[in-house]
């Protein structure tokens, strides 16, 4: 047994040393990986990272892409929000409007109203002005074919002169608001020439 104070003791050299029989370079790959792993080489590395790097700047892409949509897709919705705010104002505005152009024919009907005509046709007349200035326009119906998106059919009427589906006459104006309906048009529509009755035959004498 080798003296503990011996240089051999110290460099570990003795009787139960052992050198390794075998450098780390050489050793299997198993011993290095793993168990079943096998060793990549640097151009087989590259293309992977190549291959994530591609995934990656294509989901990117995607995303890019999706994020683009959504900002068009809310500023879209934000404009026509804008746009359309003053619907609700409007159509609660409408039947006020109605009822002064109701007042105006009656008072047309009498000579004794002259000055509450005047005054009745000058709320009308600032009204439909403000109206205007905020875009919302009168429908003009009297002459054109029936729509039914802009047009609400209350009755049905024979003409000499119009077609079939044309509007003779509006009972209640019908608004828009840019291209937008707020109330459609109450019309009376053509069902075209009226049917004359059929004339009587004559029976054939019997023989």
């Amino acid at each position: 047994m080798a003296d503990p104070n011996t240089p051999e003791y110290e460099a570990g050299i003795g009787d139960d040393a052992q050198a390794d029989p075998q450098p780390l370079e050489q050793k299997n790959t198993e011993d290095v990986f793993g168990e079943g792993a096998e060793a990549q080489s640097p151009e087989s590395q590259a293309d992977s990272l190549q291959a994530e790097l591609a995934q990656s700047n294509d989901r990117l892409l995607r995303i890019q892409a999706e994020l683009e949509n959504y900002r068009k897709r809310a500023r879209r919705e934000m404009a026509d929000q804008l746009r359309y705010a003053q619907l609700p104002l409007i159509k609660d505005l409408l039947p006020v409007l109605d009822n002064l152009e109701r007042a105006i024919q009656a008072a047309e009907q009498t000579e004794k109203s002259a000055s509450l005509l005047e005054g009745v046709k000058l709320v009308v007349t600032q009204l439909s002005a403000v109206l205007k200035n905020h875009d919302c326009q009168p429908m003009e119906a009297e002459g054109a074919s029936f729509d039914p998106n802009m047009h609400e059919a209350i009755s049905q009427q024979p003409s000499e002169e119009h077609s079939p589906g044309t509007v003779l006459h509006m009972t209640q104006t019908g608004y828009h608001l840019h291209d937008r309906v707020v109330r459609p048009a109450q019309v009376v529509v053509s069902t075209g020439h009226a049917k004359e009755p059929m004339a009587p035959t004559a029976k054939s004498e019997e023989s």
